[in-house]
């Protein structure tokens, strides 16, 4: 039997505050997620959608893909749930800027928890969110038990031991262990995307789509912009608590930093990130 609320509640919030969020709410993580779209990132989900559904965006970070969720599903009910202060703050603004202050609801809480009652909504959709959590069986359920019979849970996660790139900087090798590293130290896992089926499966889930999907940047554009935000991140969001777990040092995080923006350089840099994604029924 799925738990019902008050169980989540009662039994993972413990598990749920030993985690930290690896890239941290910086300015330049922000900016990063604000780039994000439904089209680039929830593209797998988009074809189910349609007006009315209500839906329940979980770690919605700066909210971009929630506006355009909330678009595609309007007047139905939206949800944008986070835990963060400054993502919360992010999406006010979003959702300000988009005309959509009265289309969808802002929530603070947990993903371990969800705040609403069973059967809530039609659609629950998570991106780069199980990642994070220390444990994505215990959110999926709790994800299930939001979802109305019949309706749609979807979470798409990057895989980072699948990511490519040239040129090789012998230095960004050696960002992802470190990234990785103090990922599954915060008590995530950044390989969840290859992870989900196996995750879906074991929460409950039967009825259940697997597919894949890239980020791929290779213009000077796009090369400046994922270059630049990771070599910032270096410095100032995973890359401090990677220092602090002792996995680094800052002039080890600055020759990263130095390697990020060496390959954004390169005309002829290509770099790829691999995603898995779940579409399931309950």
């Amino acid at each position: 039997m799925l738990p019902t609320m008050s169980d989540a509640q009662n039994g993972t919030q413990n598990t749920a505050q030993r985690t930290r969020y690896t890239h941290g709410h910086s300015p330049a993580v922000l900016a990063s997620h604000a780039h994000r779209t439904a089209a680039d990132s929830a593209a797998y989900l988009l074809p189910h959608l349609r007006a009315g559904l209500d839906l329940l965006d979980v770690g919605c970070g700066p909210a971009t893909i929630t506006a355009d969720l909330a678009e595609a599903v309007a007047p139905g009910r939206v949800v944008a749930l986070d835990g963060a202060p400054a993502a919360l703050e992010a999406a006010r603004a979003t959702l300000q800027a988009r005309g959509l202050t009265d289309a969808v609801e802002p929530v603070d809480g947990d993903v371990h928890a969800l705040p609403f009652a069973d059967a809530s909504f039609d659609v629950v959709h998570a991106h780069q969110v199980l990642q994070h959590v220390a444990e994505p069986v215990a959110a999926l359920r709790e994800m299930h038990r939001a979802v109305r019979p019949g309706g749609i849970v979807a979470a798409r996660d990057a895989v980072y031991s699948a990511k490519a790139w040239y040129p090789q900087p012998p230095a960004l090798e050696r960002w992802r262990q470190i990234y990785m590293a103090t990922a599954r130290a915060n008590g995530g896992e950044p390989d969840a995307g290859s992870r989900l089926l196996s995750w879906f499966r074991t929460a409950g889930f039967s009825d259940v789509e697997a597919s894949t999907s890239t980020w791929c940047y290779a213009t000077p554009e796009l090369r400046s912009w994922w270059g630049g935000t990771w070599a910032e991140r270096c410095r100032s969001s995973f890359g401090p608590q990677a220092v602090e777990l002792g996995l680094t040092t800052p002039a080890e995080l600055e020759e990263m930093a130095g390697a990020w923006h060496e390959w954004a350089e390169a005309d002829d840099g290509w770099f790829v990130v691999v995603h898995g994604e779940i579409l399931a029924r309950r």
